[in-house]
């Protein structure tokens, strides 16, 4: 089944095979493979620009979008998202409203897959799908060319997959390489 996955390069090729064989089959009318929920979660900025560009290869996938901006989704096309509370190392008391946000959307949700480009949002949203054994996918920004960023450091531990868009990076921190999506 790889094989049939990876038509594509780099990290969307990755990303397919750890979201699983429903993803393969959603362009095949006769599938009978239900397409798999995908939380896609980045905070504003740059973060939010690379997932647009994994997620463009989700399509036809049940994809609900999540990020700390209102206007971003509905300036990118979305219909189904949800807006948190942005937040950082340095501000705990927002860090404990947006993981209570993202509890909420992983209920509503329920998705099979959370992808993530970071930056603490993610974080929390990857540590909550772990907590209820669901595929997580964390990748590491460009930004970050000599060494994983810290939610990336920290991401790791509950990321079923954990990429960084450099080769060392990716070498030093255990991670995984595949190709960068710019």
């Amino acid at each position: 089944m790889r094989a049939e996955i990876c038509y594509m390069e780099g990290i969307v090729c990755s990303i397919f095979y750890v979201v699983g064989p429903g993803l393969a089959y959603m362009t095949s009318s006769t599938s009978s493979l239900p397409a798999p929920r995908i939380l896609a979660v980045a905070s504003a900025g740059g973060h939010w620009h690379q997932l647009g560009q994994i997620c463009a290869s989700f399509d036809p996938a049940d994809v609900t979008y999540v990020t700390t901006l209102d206007g971003l989704p509905q300036k990118s096309g979305f219909t189904r998202f949800a807006l948190v509370q942005d937040c950082n190392k340095n501000a705990p008391f927002k860090a404990m409203i947006c993981t209570m946000q993202m509890a909420g959307i992983l209920m509503r949700t329920r998705p099979d897959v959370i992808i993530t480009t970071g930056a603490l949002p993610g974080v929390i949203a990857l540590v909550l799908g772990w907590m209820i054994r669901r595929r997580t996918i964390w990748v590491d920004s460009i930004a970050n060319a000599e060494e994983a960023s810290s939610s990336g450091k920290l991401a790791k531990r509950f990321a079923t997959l954990w990429l960084s868009q450099w080769e060392s990076v990716a070498q030093s921190e255990g991670g995984r390489y595949e190709g960068s999506l710019l």
